[in-house]
């Protein structure tokens, strides 16, 4: 496998780090609000591991492939960009890494491309069918206000550019637990013509399956932070349901949302583990 910078798909092009040199390949997912940088803390232990680590911006976010349709953002869309880097590549079956928005498309790429699939490292996103069902049997609606506040057209965007929403955002991402190198980031990309394109990935839930993603029949870790404040327990205890294969969830107690910042050892080497089939299932899943 020759190194890339970049790959194309559906006449969009997204920057790539590629890291590596390793003959089975690790595709990084990143979610709202962050880009394929959330991923350096991790990166050089799995390279350092024997494996070939490819982290794209993913589409909205890659300054080359920021479509403005709704529609260029549902999750099979965003899996076949996926699939579009293995086959720049060169690589039939890889393994997958997702947090946030980029768990959401790991688990679309393991229910509907389980053969292109090695494993599954998903971090923090319940399965989105486990996710759905949490709305209505706990406090996750409450939770996932804003998901409903980013719906409207142009709004949301104006207030996340202003100063005043620059710094509301910044603060409510420090607080709870990014660091404040990466909130910048994250502010920086809202302020940029990467907002709408990001925002689209929440106002692309209508064109998704109406029941999401299927059972995932690979081998798959879920690793949820406990003190999570976007995704609550209910959906993290009930995504084994929709795992059909060996399945090991994993609780870090002392972390929130942010796994790979504040947790950054123990999920390279979970991940590590998970990418060798070393974890044994939990024993409701064996």
């Amino acid at each position: 496998m020759g190194s890339i910078h970049s790959f194309s798909h559906d006449g969009w092009t997204f920057d790539v780090d590629d890291t590596g040199e390793g003959d089975e390949l690790v595709v990084l997912l990143h979610g709202f609000p962050q880009d394929r940088t959330m991923w350096r803390p991790i990166t050089g232990a799995l390279a350092g591991a024997g494996y070939r680590v490819v982290a794209p911006d993913q589409r909205g976010y890659s300054p080359g492939a920021r479509p403005t349709r709704r529609r260029d953002y549902a999750l099979e869309t965003l899996a076949g960009d996926v699939i579009a880097a293995a086959d720049a590549l060169g690589v039939e079956r890889f393994h997958v890494v997702g947090h946030d928005w980029g768990g959401a498309v790991a688990w679309q790429l393991g229910a509907a491309h389980a053969a292109r699939v090695q494993s599954l490292s998903v971090l923090a996103t319940p399965h989105p069918q486990a996710m759905i069902r949490s709305l209505v049997r706990s406090r996750q609606l409450l939770d996932s206000w804003y998901m409903l506040a980013f719906q409207p057209p142009w709004l949301p965007e104006a207030f996340l550019r202003g100063k005043f929403g620059q710094r509301f955002f910044k603060r409510q991402l420090v607080g709870s637990g990014l660091p404040a190198e990466q909130a910048a980031v994250s502010c920086r990309l809202l302020d940029s013509d990467a907002a709408t394109p990001m925002l689209n990935w929440y106002r692309a839930l209508p064109f998704g399956p109406s029941r999401g993603p299927g059972r995932v029949p690979v081998r798959t870790l879920y690793l949820y932070g406990a003190r999570d404040f976007a995704l609550g327990p209910v959906a993290a205890a009930m995504t084994e349901r929709w795992v059909s294969g060996p399945y090991r969830f994993e609780t870090l107690p002392d972390a929130g949302h942010w796994l790979v910042e504040q947790a950054p050892d123990t999920v390279s080497a979970a991940v590590i583990a998970n990418l060798r089939g070393e974890l044994s299932p939990n024993a409701a899943s064996a």
